[in-house]
């Protein structure tokens, strides 16, 4: 992941250096160019200034594969707190309301 973030660092220095990659099947995503109504009403009360960017990098399928071009979802903060917020709630597993786990 570290190389992904290094890429697309280089690639378009004005998202920052306060980056998250988005996987594809990231609840915050509607689609891979668009954030679900909640994550972004979500960013718009606690991080107003995220941006959300499509950026290309070349990846390998595997370790030691020949890296193709893919095209991946990513939201630039400003603060470093507002990426860790993000990230804690909306790239981990959802929790079960208490009703659901029983």
């Amino acid at each position: 992941m570290i190389d992904i973030i290094k890429q697309i660092q280089d690639a378009n220095p004005a998202l920052g250096t306060t980056i998250i990659v988005l996987r594809s099947d990231s609840r915050a995503l509607a689609d891979p160019a668009t954030l679900t109504p909640e994550a972004k009403a979500w960013l718009d009360a606690k991080a107003p200034d995220a941006r959300l960017s499509q950026e290309t990098v070349l990846l390998a399928p595997y370790p030691g594969a020949t890296p193709t071009e893919r095209t991946v979802t990513v939201v630039a903060f400003s603060d470093a707190r507002h990426l860790a917020a993000f990230a804690t709630a909306w790239t981990g597993d959802p929790t079960l309301d208490d009703d659901e786990a029983a």
